[in-house]
């Protein structure tokens, strides 16, 4: 399962040049510079000290599995730079009219999605000093220029009503200063409610979260570490940044029926989140997505323990054959067939056909194509 020398200077391309420069530095300062090709994308992901922003992110972005999150700290970052996604935890200190000094804490993380898009994501501490200060001295640097509010509630909160309060604070800041934003709110741990009750629960807090954001308009998910559940959440948020989803879907959709596939599944490379899919048959299983992402990730976590790296994967039995490929820079592709008749080497041989053209298509820049049907 060695990936080819193309196939590493490919994943090392895929990384962007550095990390945000701190609140307060200019961009293009030392050591602190982007291509000026990026498309940056800044996603506040904020929430309450403990409700969960720290385990989800590392299971998202640095291949962590859920059962390692309880020794979660500052490792976090030495398994962000090992992937080479670039991140900084910095921790800012201000001294205010009458002189006491107040402390804020902002993680900034950069990855790279589908060419240019560049997710410029800020982790911001949830301790009630470090929320205090993001409504006041730091609302502007905090709250400008954002395309996404992730946040976080623990659905065993005892403090729900202050939760409520400083989602609401973060509202009014987002109004203000970011009115475009699209607004996620994640109802976190669902593991620890009674199964029976889970649908109940949630809809209350669905509720209650969409009455207090009017004017502006919220999507919420119910997630867990545990389950499929959190890759439906960030897959769905994801999709919401790629700037040409719309033709993306179209050429899969084509492909799909150029090679009469069942179903095609692009995912993100390095966070194996579903970014676009096309099925021409249902499928019973609705979560299959998140599943297979889950999957995928603890196998290739097992793989670079072993020091090898995953590159692909044939999964065959009487009803279908499942091909797992690196398709892009940025993706790996799904393709799920069920005609005995077509033989695997033309479906890898289809796979490899379409890969400059899906290549073009991750230029958000680059000139609108098709992949026309013959």
């Amino acid at each position: 399962m060695e990936e080819s020398d193309s196939e590493k200077k490919m994943e090392k391309e895929n990384v962007g040049s550095r990390m945000d420069p701190p609140i307060g530095e200019p961009e293009g300062s030392l050591g602190w510079v982007l291509p000026n090709t990026a498309m940056k994308k800044k996603v506040l992901l904020m929430g309450k000290s403990g409700s969960g922003k720290t385990s989800m992110r590392s299971i998202i972005f640095a291949n962590y599995i859920a059962r390692d999150t309880r020794r979660l700290g500052a490792t976090i970052l030495d398994r962000l730079h090992s992937l080479q996604i670039n991140s900084s935890l910095s921790t800012y200190s201000l001294v205010d009219s009458v002189g006491n000094t107040k402390t804020f804490d902002v993680e900034h993380s950069h990855v790279r999605f589908l060419g240019n898009l560049v997710l410029n994501l800020w982790d911001c501490g949830g301790q009630d000093t470090f929320m205090e200060n993001y409504f006041t001295s730091q609302r502007d640097n905090i709250f400008r220029n954002v395309e996404v509010l992730i946040y976080v509630f623990d659905v065993e909160s005892r403090e729900l009503e202050k939760d409520m309060h400083y989602y609401q604070s973060c509202l009014e800041a987002i109004l203000q200063n970011s009115p475009d934003a699209k607004i996620f709110c994640l109802v976190h741990k669902m593991d620890l409610v009674q199964e029976d009750q889970r649908d109940l629960i949630f809809k209350e807090r669905e509720e209650d979260l969409r009455r207090l954001s009017r004017p502006l308009e919220c999507s919420c998910f119910r997630t867990s570490i545990w389950d499929e559940t959190l890759y439906k959440a960030w897959s769905s948020i994801v999709y919401q940044l790629i700037p040409n989803v719309q033709q993306l879907e179209m050429n899969l959709r084509n492909f799909a029926e150029i090679i009469e596939a069942d179903e095609v599944l692009l995912f993100e490379r390095a966070t194996f989140l579903v970014i676009s899919h096309y099925q021409c048959k249902e499928q019973r299983d609705a979560h299959r997505f998140e599943k297979i992402s889950n999957i995928i990730k603890q196998f290739k976590l097992s793989c670079s323990k072993l020091a090898a790296s995953f590159q692909s994967m044939e999964v065959r039995n009487s009803n279908f054959a499942a091909f797992i490929d690196i398709f892009t820079s940025n993706t790996y592709v799904m393709v799920v067939m069920s005609d005995p008749s077509i033989p695997s080497a033309a479906t890898l041989i289809n796979i490899r056909n379409a890969r400059k053209h899906f290549e073009k298509l991750e230029r958000v820049d680059g000139p609108k194509q098709c992949l026309l049907m013959r």
